[in-house]
């Protein structure tokens, strides 16, 4: 029994170091989005009160594309004779970074933004801290977790 634990913890250990790979490939991916987002919207004087708001959105939308393709293919890989839905994980990994990347990353853009006055391009790499445990863990038993 704690021989299994010890497994199952450095299992997940692993897992998360693999999780961590994939996430500051995202983390770029997201930034990069996020960043040509805002300057399109900054130099065109599109949606000026909620510029950076949408330019989030648009870099969640195609950066969980690129992590739920990573994750699946390299974090939470499945054992010979497991299955897994793909549309299911891809729904429920859309739900966990919605969580995360929309409706508390929006919450703590505006905390950061418009209350304590952080510069909106600093602002989503403080949101960081925050967001990887949670996505970890809604992603490693919800999204691709294994019912047994």
């Amino acid at each position: 029994m704690r021989k299994e634990m010890t497994q199952q913890v450095r299992n997940t250990f692993s897992e998360f170091i693999k999780f961590g790979l994939v996430g500051v490939s995202n983390t770029i991916v997201s930034y990069c989005l996020y960043a040509l987002s805002l300057q399109i919207f900054l130099k065109l004087n599109l949606f000026p009160s909620t510029d950076y708001i949408i330019a989030n959105i648009i870099s969640f939308l195609l950066s969980v594309l690129w992590s739920f393709y990573w994750n699946n293919k390299y974090v939470f890989k499945l054992n010979e004779g497991e299955q897994r839905s793909i549309w299911k994980a891809l729904l429920k990994t859309y739900v966990s970074y919605g969580f995360t990347g929309i409706i508390l990353n929006n919450i703590l853009l505006v905390l950061w933004v418009r209350v304590i006055g952080i510069n909106k391009m600093l602002a989503p790499i403080i949101n960081l801290i925050i967001n990887i445990p949670i996505n970890f863990f809604m992603n490693k038993l919800w999204a691709f977790g294994k019912k047994d």
